[in-house]
């Protein structure tokens, strides 16, 4: 059973639960000022909050707010695009937000680059990360001018999990994308804001 501590974001003007065995990755390296990093100290989740501006015109809706979020997402992952299958949309419900702030979040998973066997580094290159299973959260603060993004990235490497226990095709997501689903449902029942002059400073 996964134990939650109540966590401080951006020096307390954010604030939510977090499990208790995630460490704050700015302790070891410097992490970028509109972020906010978690890993899994006993294996390879991390939880990455972003302060990013705003996405596209003004207004909400499931249009508008849907390409807000592919358009994020294609950032996050960058040149591996192609390798990049979403499973799932649905909206979300923060549960200390105003319920007029949108919300969404997707399942999506990434497939590992193949190693280039015409390039030196990767002749004895082996791809341990079978995938990595991606929960993206979008907070829409438009009074803001602001996207809040929450993602939780799940390696799922060789070894380290039951392969048979995984079919996303089937609807099995496995213990570590159980895990992060769970880790994600705490996040939107204690999110809260207590500062939102944050959002002006980032």
């Amino acid at each position: 059973m996964t134990t939650y501590k109540s966590t401080p974001l951006f020096g307390g003007a954010l604030v939510c639960d977090l499990p208790s065995n995630f460490a704050d990755v700015s302790l070891i390296r410097q992490v970028p000022d509109n972020q906010e990093v978690y890993i899994d100290k006993d294996g390879f989740t991390s939880i990455i909050f972003d302060i990013n501006e705003r996405v596209g015109g003004p207004g909400s809706g499931a249009e508008i707010d849907g390409r807000a979020l592919t358009a994020h997402l294609e950032e996050l992952v960058g040149d591996d695009l192609e390798r990049v299958k979403v499973w799932n949309t649905t909206p979300t419900l923060f549960s200390r937000l105003d319920d007029d702030i949108p919300a969404y979040t997707l399942i999506a998973t990434s497939s590992p680059r193949r190693p280039d066997p015409a390039a030196a580094e990767d002749k004895q290159a082996e791809i341990k990360t079978n995938f990595t299973a991606i929960i993206l959260t979008l907070v829409r603060l438009e009074r803001e001018k602001t996207d809040l993004l929450i993602t939780i990235n799940v390696p799922h490497i060789r070894g380290e999990y039951d392969e048979e226990d995984v079919d996303l095709e089937l609807g099995k997501q496995g213990k570590l994308i159980g895990d992060a689903v769970d880790y994600a449902a705490k996040i939107w029942e204690t999110f809260k804001v207590k500062d939102w002059g944050l959002f002006n400073e980032v």
